[in-house]
C-alpha cells in the first residue's frame, strides 16, 4: 500500500486565456511578449486562432501564468499600453497545457474505442462544455450533429471555422465507426467528478498504457515516487513498468486521455489476500483522487473474492486515508514504516467523487 501523500499542499497555478489581435508586421509578436514580461507575467504557449481578417490582423490566443500577487487587470491593461487590443480574458487550468495534436490523437484513440464518447471527446478538444439544446446558456454556444442527436457546446469565446471543422472530423470518424464497433469489455471505465470541481476517467490499464504511466512516474516528486517504489529515480526500468501495468491495475486519466494522474496496483499476496499500492501526480493531491483510486481497487478486490488488502507505507497518515476510502485499517509501526491491514466488506460506502458518465 505504499502510497504518496494527498494531504501535501497543492500549489495553485493561475493560468488565464488570453486572446489579443496583432497586426501583421516584423517585430509585433516580440513586442506583446515584452508587454506580458512587463506585467510580471510568462506566456506559456501562443497559437493563433481562427482566420487572418481582411487587414491581415490575426487573433492569438496565449495561455498566460500570472503570479499570485499579480492582478490579471494588469496584465490586460500591460497590453493595450503596447497598443494591441485583447478581446478575451478567462480564467484556464494546468490540463489545458497539454500538447494539442498529442491531446487530439488521444481523443480520437478515446473515440476508436467508444464512438458513444464522441460528444465528450468533442466538447474537451473545443475546451468547452456540453449544454441543454433548450435551455438558456451564458456565453457563446454551437450545435452540432451526432447522428440524429443535436449537440450543443458551450464556452465564453466565439468557436472558429477551423476548430468546427476539426469537431465535424472527429464525429464523422465515430459516426462510421460506429457502424463497425464491437461490443466493449466490461472492464472499469467512468468519468469522475472530485470534490474540487475536477474530472478523470478512471479505467483499467493495459500494455499500451505504459507511456503514459512512464510520463506519470517522472512527473512525481521524489518524496512520492520514494514512497511508492522506495526509489526516487526519475525512470522505471522497462520490466518494471510491464510490471505496472499488467494484472489488477486501475488508471486515472485525463478526461482526454492524453495524461495520467494516477494509477492503483493489486497484487496477489496469498490466497485471500492482495497488496495495494497508489501513485497520484502530486498537482492532482487534495483533491480526493487518492481516495476514489484506492475506493475502485478495493471494490475490484472484492469482486475477485479477496477478502484482506495489506500494504506497507512511510507516514502514519494513510490509514485517514483508507478510512475516508471506507475502509476499517490497522497499523503497525516497524522500522519506521507503517504496516496496514484493511479488511474487507460490502458495506463500503464512502466515496470522494461522483460519476458522471
Amino acid at each position: 500500500m505504499k502510497t504518496d501523500s494527498v494531504y501535501e499542499e497543492v500549489e495553485h497555478v493561475a493560468l488565464w486565456r488570453v486572446h489579443v489581435e496583432l497586426e501583421d508586421r516584423p517585430g509585433r509578436l516580440g513586442e506583446l511578449a515584452t508587454a506580458v514580461g512587463t506585467a510580471g507575467c510568462n506566456i506559456i504557449s501562443l497559437h493563433m486562432v481562427g482566420e487572418p481578417a481582411d487587414d491581415g490582423s490575426v487573433t492569438d490566443e496565449l495561455l498566460v501564468k500570472v503570479p499570485e500577487p499579480v492582478d490579471a487587470s494588469t496584465l490586460v491593461e500591460a497590453v493595450r499600453q503596447a497598443g494591441i487590443p485583447c478581446t478575451l480574458l478567462v480564467r484556464a487550468d494546468a490540463t489545458e497545457l497539454s500538447d494539442p495534436t498529442t491531446t487530439a490523437l488521444a481523443l480520437a484513440r478515446m473515440v476508436a474505442a467508444d464512438p458513444g464518447s464522441a460528444p465528450r471527446a468533442v466538447a474537451t478538444m473545443l475546451r468547452a462544455r456540453l449544454v441543454d439544446p433548450a435551455a438558456d446558456a451564458d456565453g457563446h454556444t454551437h450545435s452540432l450533429r451526432v447522428g440524429a442527436q443535436r449537440l450543443r457546446l458551450g464556452r465564453a469565446w466565439p468557436f472558429t471555422a477551423t476548430e468546427l471543422s476539426r469537431a465535424a472530423a472527429l464525429l464523422e470518424l465515430a459516426a462510421q465507426l460506429a457502424l463497425h464497433s464491437p461490443a466493449r469489455s466490461q472492464g472499469v471505465d467512468r468519468i469522475l467528478l472530485l470534490r474540487d470541481g475536477s474530472e478523470v476517467r478512471i479505467r483499467d490499464a493495459g500494455p499500451s498504457d505504459v507511456p503514459l504511466v512512464a510520463a506519470l512516474h517522472a512527473r512525481c516528486s521524489p518524496e512520492a515516487r520514494r514512497a511508492r517504489f522506495l526509489n526516487p529515480a526519475p525512470r522505471l526500468a522497462p520490466g518494471e513498468l510491464d510490471d505496472l501495468v499488467s494484472g489488477q491495475a486501475v488508471l486515472a486519466v485525463t478526461v482526454d486521455g492524453g495524461s495520467a494522474v494516477g494509477l492503483a496496483n493489486l497484487d496477489d499476496e496469498r490466497p485471500g489476500v492482495a497488496r495495494l499500492a497508489v501513485l497520484v501526480e502530486n498537482s492532482w493531491h487534495g483533491r480526493g483522487l487518492g481516495t476514489a483510486l484506492i475506493r475502485h481497487a478495493a471494490d475490484s478486490a472484492a469482486e475477485r473474492g479477496v477478502i484482506e488488502l495489506v500494504g506497507t507505507a512511510r507516514y502514519p497518515g494513510i490509514a485517514k486515508l483508507l478510512r475516508r476510502a471506507g475502509l476499517r485499517p490497522t497499523a503497525e509501526i516497524l522500522d519506521g514504516e507503517v504496516h496496514l491491514r484493511a479488511p474487507l466488506s460490502d458495506t463500503l460506502t464512502a466515496t470522494s467523487g461522483t460519476l458522471v458518465g
